[in-house]
């Protein structure tokens, strides 16, 4: 809880009653009627999960792609071979020694880093240094791949990566306050149905997801009603 709330913070909380749960769309609703600041904030849900991240087999990390975008301009490195396709399919920046060398020199002017397959052994020495940013191309975030236009296509046009913190919490990007509301909803859903997608097979508990709110970069949260995704979420 903010314990000085700005004037902008408190005539947010003012919109509705935050002690209620919302439906997405009425979420989506509140948080465009909240006061706005003077940049674009970014929307995100924050999820409590029930796993326990101690255990490597309740991992939760994945993609979704957001139906109306994530607002941002995304920059794209590729690590290829071949930096002529990568760079003619929209990358800002593709090369393979040339490029793990500028890294490994401490350029990080970049959101995404993908790999061919290939390039994968040589893309190794630059672990150390994209692993603890969360950067490192991974099979399992879609980064790696062999159809490298495609990749560059579906990240540039609003795929998110997400990954479950320490504490088993996890935030996906949503939009940009300037989005409609509608908008904003869509991509709220499209996050949740990945989220839900993600549960691990090695979890046994009985709530995956504990608890979920919406919030932009100045606004206080917003709790979603769970329901819709619980009827969702697989089953053992």
């Amino acid at each position: 809880m903010n314990k000085n709330p700005s004037k902008r913070y408190q005539a947010a909380a003012k919109v509705a009653d935050l002690t209620q749960i919302f439906a997405v769309n009425q979420a989506a609703e509140i948080i465009k009627k909240m006061p706005a600041a003077k940049f674009d904030e970014t929307v995100e849900v924050s999820a409590c999960l029930g796993v326990d991240p101690k255990q490597s087999d309740q991992m939760v990390r994945g993609t979704v792609s957001l139906p109306n975008g994530s607002g941002k301009k995304i920059k794209v490195i590729v690590f290829t071979d071949n930096a002529k396709e990568a760079l003619d399919a929209g990358a800002d920046f593709a090369g393979l020694n040339d490029l793990i060398d500028k890294v490994n020199g401490g350029w990080m002017d970049f959101d995404v880093a993908i790999s061919t397959t290939p390039a994968m052994k040589d893309v190794r020495k630059v672990a150390r240094v994209l692993g603890p940013r969360g950067l490192m191309p991974n099979p399992k975030s879609g980064t790696v791949t062999d159809d490298v236009p495609r990749t560059i296509k579906e990240v540039k046009a609003g795929r998110v990566e997400f990954k479950m913190d320490k504490t088993a919490n996890v935030v996906i990007v949503v939009g940009k306050k300037s989005f409609g509301a509608q908008q904003l909803a869509q991509n709220i859903d499209a996050a949740l149905s990945a989220l839900i997608k993600s549960q691990p097979t090695g979890f046994v508990g009985t709530r995956f997801i504990k608890s979920v709110t919406l919030s932009s970069t100045m606004s206080p949260g917003i709790r979603l009603d769970l329901r819709a995704a619980a009827a969702a979420a697989p089953t053992a």
